[in-house]
């Protein structure tokens, strides 16, 4: 429940209700401006309603049908704090007037206090004149209440995506066919074999997660997630890629309603059918909510990496994120180091500096997905065999189209590209993907 809107169950459920109970106290005659006011609430035009009786309140306050009827015309407007003073004057006159006491508790339900909301609709049920019908109707709210109250119980979630489609290299390589390697210079130029060459092929890909947040109180939620993925390189065993990634983690919001949360995640890597790296580590977030359904986040990570057959590249690997969220893009800033733990091993610890846009936009009733990365990469010693220190810089872009074909289900063609600069010739490439995607959400 929002501070701005009710669940329209409960609204309904409200006047449902009240519309049968016999027994409320009423004015045995309304005034006229009264009487137009409820035309207008009837014609779901609170606004005008309210227009109307709240320029009078200054005079008027105190007479139970008016303050009813500017309650209802607050509440019903978007001014919650206005419907609780009206209605408290009503009961101030009218104590057992169970009608008004149930819109009380809408009223600071409205206001994002469901704490006294739910006592409030908890002393309409001990009302003994509410005919057994409400009586039940009510129960139902305050059980919704005690549930909001504790946290708003589990929430299930995931996707399943299975695509397919071009991709111009699968194996991230130079299109260079030979290339001079400093050391042996006077060798000349040596040849590349086919797994150092650019390798283009079809593929086909599936994905999956599952992720669960279950409420520990209103403040802390535990959340956990697993994603798994497969790719398959059609006729090309040695770079068929899959992963595997469990996250589990805490999250709690703070009174100013921004959230802390931390996470741990261990993944898998299998390169070519064969276990390639594990990392394991731990993640830390702190959200600052914006208005309008924004937010800045910022984050710090440390992950172990280690390679399952080459230890000189085992390395630690931190970093942090700030981002701005909003209800159409995410952008990021990140920054870290990943450090080899072995002295030998770091011409392949480097430094890394990046910039990243996503979006989702709604178009004439398909999702346009796209988005837009760069990193720079600086590592820290000259490479035996290139007798440089290697220096990078990575651009990836990527843009797609969602488009609804049954509920939640979703066709996705997507195309992305990929530019790899390099001062060392062996790790300059470019790529493309195109593809044609099948996605289910729940």
């Amino acid at each position: 429940m929002t501070r701005q809107k009710m669940p329209p169950v409960i609204r309904g459920a409200i006047l449902a209700g009240l519309t049968m109970a016999a027994a409320m106290p009423a004015a045995a005659e309304v005034d006229g401006v009264v009487q137009q006011a409820t035309g207008h609430l009837q014609a779901a035009k609170a606004g005008d309603a309210y227009a109307m009786l709240a320029p009078l309140a200054a005079e008027r306050a105190g007479d139970p049908d008016f303050d009813y009827a500017l309650g209802l015309a607050a509440a019903d407007s978007g001014h919650p704090a206005e419907a609780i003073i009206a209605f408290q004057r009503v009961l101030a006159i009218q104590p057992d007037n169970a009608q008004a006491r149930a819109e009380l508790a809408r009223a600071y339900a409205l206001a994002g206090d469901i704490d006294t909301a739910r006592a409030q609709f908890d002393t309409v049920v001990q009302d003994p004149s509410l005919p057994d019908p409400v009586r039940q109707r009510f129960d139902r709210l305050v059980r919704d209440f005690d549930r909001q109250i504790a946290g708003g119980g589990t929430d299930l979630s995931g996707f399943f995506d299975l695509s397919g489609g071009w991709d111009s290299n699968i194996n991230t390589a130079t299109d260079l066919t030979q290339i001079t390697i400093p050391l042996f210079a006077g060798l000349g130029p040596g040849a590349l074999g086919a797994a150092a060459r650019k390798t283009g092929k079809s593929y086909y890909e599936m994905q999956g997660a599952v992720s669960i947040v279950s409420a520990v109180s209103r403040q802390t939620r535990l959340f956990g997630s697993a994603l798994g993925s497969w790719r398959d390189n059609v006729d090309s065993k040695a770079f068929d890629q899959a992963s595997a990634a469990l996250t589990g983690g805490v999250a709690h919001t703070l009174p100013s309603r921004d959230v802390l949360s931390l996470s741990g995640q261990f993944q898998n890597f299998w390169l070519g059918h064969d276990s390639y790296r594990q990392s394991y580590g731990a993640i830390g977030q702190y959200t600052h909510l914006l208005a309008g359904g924004r937010a800045l986040t910022v984050a710090g990570q440390l992950f172990r990496l280690d390679y399952e057959n080459d230890p000189l590249r085992d390395a630690d690997r931190y970093g942090a994120a700030i981002s701005y969220i909003d209800r159409v893009m995410v952008a990021t800033l990140s920054g870290g180091k990943e450090e080899t733990r072995r002295r030998s091993g770091d011409h392949l610890s480097n430094s890394y500096l990046g910039a990243s846009l996503g979006f989702e936009q709604p178009v004439g009733g398909v999702n346009l997905v796209g988005g837009l990365s760069a990193e720079r990469r600086r590592y820290d010693a000259r490479d035996a065999l290139f007798l440089k220190k290697r220096a990078d810089e990575q651009v990836d872009a990527s843009f797609g189209v969602k488009v609804p074909v049954a509920d939640r289900v979703y066709l996705r063609p997507r195309v992305t590209y990929t530019r790899n600069w390099s001062n060392i010739d062996l790790y300059d490439y470019e790529r493309v993907t195109v593809n044609l995607g099948l996605r289910a959400e729940f």
